[in-house]
């Protein structure tokens, strides 16, 4: 009975002694991974600090993409105009060059210029014949008027394409809603044939009258050949 319990009590000793070792290990291990997640944590941190604080070019480029804050306003070397208002512009002034009293004011102003740079005094001529400043005058009123002519078309052309294609969609809503009527008005008319109007009725009612006479004939008929 002695060596059994010595031998029970051994078999304890030993048990105790595993669970702490099995304790001791896990402690340690549980020590080895909060280590390294500071360690990751660290770097984690050391990353996003160099990320957050870029430098020349890199930061340049950040501070552009990021959209929560608005861009500021480049410089720049052309002068700024409104589109919309040189566009109305452009039309008033191919609108006028288009009229006859363009025609007729220009061609005074010609006559005038030629006649006062023949007729004049020599010091009081400004373009002597072959009229040269003339000519680069008129050239110079071709050469701005063409373009805005043709600024003034393309206004027209784009106006005319959104009038095109409203009118396309007004015309694609005017034959669904034609076809729409047609199929009611089809569905009517065939709702109203099988509908019992006033004429079938008097014609079912004169066929029901005949043959009720021609059953009384019949009956009458057989019963004089009866008697």
């Amino acid at each position: 009975m002695a060596t059994e319990r010595g031998r029970g009590d051994g078999a304890r000793e030993r048990r105790r002694e595993r669970r702490e070792q099995a304790r001791e290990g896990l402690s340690e291990r549980l020590e080895e991974a909060a280590r390294l997640r500071g360690e990751r944590s660290a770097e984690r941190s050391s990353e996003r600090a160099r990320a957050g604080t870029p430098s020349g070019a890199s930061a340049l480029t950040r501070s552009r993409v990021r959209l929560d804050q608005p861009r500021q306003d480049r410089r720049k070397l052309l002068p700024e105009y409104d589109p919309e208002a040189f566009g109305r512009l452009s039309e008033r002034v191919a609108r006028f060059l288009g009229t006859g009293r363009f025609i007729v004011w220009m061609t005074l102003v010609i006559v005038v210029w030629v006649l006062w740079n023949v007729f004049a005094p020599d010091h009081l001529r400004f373009d002597q014949y072959p009229f040269i400043f003339l000519t680069l005058m008129l050239s110079l009123q071709a050469s701005y008027a063409a373009p805005l002519i043709l600024l003034a078309q393309n206004r027209q052309d784009d106006r005319d394409r959104v009038t095109h294609e409203q009118d396309r969609k007004q015309n694609e809503r005017s034959i669904a809603d034609t076809e729409y009527l047609t199929r009611e008005i089809a569905a009517l008319r065939m709702g109203l044939g099988e509908v019992a109007t006033r004429d079938w009725i008097r014609s079912e009612f004169q066929d029901l009258i005949k043959e009720m006479d021609e059953r009384r004939l019949f009956s009458g008929e057989s019963d004089e050949g009866d008697r």
